[in-house]
């Protein structure tokens, strides 16, 4: 078996090759979302570049720092069928995942994570898990890094390496 550092990293492989491009193109679409539209989103948050953020009351959309928006997620800020225009609100160290639904006026607390798939109707208070459609919390006082990465994730993705499966 080769030397294989303690936190090994997989190979990038696919569109993960092209990281260096996505990044600037992350940047861009921020500012624009930011500069021109008015959305609070924090300089180091990530977004996908197929997420959608309601642009009917941009002001109204806020997410906090090492944040991420995944893949197709929405966050909605307006509900034109009660005449609703809420600020809604991702905290800090979120993860959202893909194709989850942020209904308007959520607030999403520091260090959560949102299941794929999910429909948020609710305030998440921090530190939590939800999933689910309408999501519910499902773990409690969770521990996470940036971007919602857990804590165990790195040595999670070394184990794999060392089995040659990443």
């Amino acid at each position: 078996m080769t030397n294989v550092p303690p936190h090994a990293k997989a190979k990038k492989r696919g569109l993960n090759k092209l990281s260096g491009l996505r990044s600037v193109l992350v940047s861009s679409r921020r500012w624009w979302l930011t500069r021109v539209w008015g959305m609070d989103i924090h300089p180091t948050a990530q977004l996908s570049m197929s997420a959608k953020f309601d642009r009917t009351f941009p002001i109204g959309v806020h997410v906090g720092e090492r944040s991420f928006v995944a893949f197709e997620a929405r966050i909605l800020t307006h509900d034109r069928t009660r005449g609703l225009y809420s600020h809604t609100r991702i905290g800090r160290n979120c993860f959202i995942g893909g194709r989850s639904l942020i209904m308007p006026g959520v607030e999403i607390g520091d260090n959560c994570v949102v299941g794929a798939g999910s429909v948020v109707t609710k305030s998440v208070p921090p530190r939590s898990i939800v999933a689910g459609n309408p999501a519910r919390i499902i773990r409690s006082d969770i521990e996470v890094g940036p971007y919602g990465r857990f804590l165990d994730a790195d040595q999670t993705e070394s184990d794999l390496v060392r089995q040659g499966i990443a």
